[in-house]
């Protein structure tokens, strides 16, 4: 469904945010993407989304070539994917219910079917209580249910979650990550970026490690960055597998046998990779 080749991206100012990526994903998986700030998972994100064109490399999602599709076909290409954005985006000044109907609203959905399939969602995730408040009387877990249920609106087949545990505690976090468990076994794609390493653990789920816009793990292991990186290939790595704990505050006791060398500001000039 998902497949990056060789994919590059290099941005005006010089840096290269993505530097000679491959992976593919198949139909129905859950992916992890890791890694620190800097090292190129919204890049991936906004690539997929055609929000940005790679500077070279080939990216193919379902059946659309990302650096080839015609400006009127990438409507179609973003009906397929929903996105949960790390900040949200969600409008202050319209209600919960509004916002998650506003995709149905711009896609011209006749307005009796789309306050069914807004319900419907609001249901799904647990927040149809809240259909009438407005985004600031939310708590931070409801607030990420809202976006998810937004991004499901147009029914996509895959569903890309930026951060979307970042700021909770544990036993919130838990709660999101079991909801899109629970999205994944209907058979949409899920690719969720993450800092979170209690939560990559706790499932036994494909890992994609990046570091300064680079694989940098392959089959469990660390590729030895100080070479070439022709042998670059899909960093996958089976976490052990394990129960999340509806704790909250609960750490696992674990510890990466290597961990990624953050990103300073002043190795990467764009914050927003």
């Amino acid at each position: 469904m998902i497949r990056l080749d060789k994919v590059s991206k290099q941005f005006p100012t010089g840096v290269f945010a993505l530097s000679d990526i491959s992976f593919e994903i198949g139909k129905g998986e859950f992916v992890f993407l890791v890694g620190p700030t800097g090292s190129g998972k919204t890049t991936i994100f906004r690539l997929l989304t055609r929000e940005i064109l790679p500077t070279t490399g080939e990216i193919i999602v379902d059946n659309f070539d990302i650096a080839k599709l015609p400006n009127n076909k990438i409507s179609h290409l973003r009906k397929k994917i929903g996105v949960v954005f790390q900040d949200l985006k969600l409008l202050m000044d319209r209600t919960i219910f509004e916002n998650i109907a506003l995709p149905l609203e711009v896609s011209d959905i006749d307005s009796i079917a789309a306050t069914k399939i807004v319900e419907d969602i609001m249901e799904k995730v647990g927040i149809l209580a809240h259909r009438d408040k407005f985004p600031i009387q939310l708590s931070g877990g409801e607030l990420q249910r809202a976006a998810i249920a937004r991004a499901l609106t147009l029914k996509p087949d895959i569903v890309l979650a930026d951060e979307p545990t970042g700021n909770l505690d544990q036993a919130t976090a838990v709660e999101i990550v079991k909801l899109l468990l629970d999205i994944n076994s209907t058979g949409t794609t899920i690719i969720m970026a993450t800092h979170n390493e209690d939560v990559v653990k706790a499932l036994s789920k494909r890992v994609i490690i990046l570091d300064k816009g680079e694989l940098v793990g392959k089959d469990g292991k660390k590729l030895n960055t100080s070479t070439e990186h022709s042998e670059k290939k899909s960093a996958i790595i089976n976490v052990e597998d394990s129960k999340l704990e509806d704790k909250p505050g609960a750490k696992s006791e674990d510890k990466p046998e290597e961990k990624i060398k953050p990103v300073t500001k002043k190795e990467n000039e764009d914050e927003d990779f």
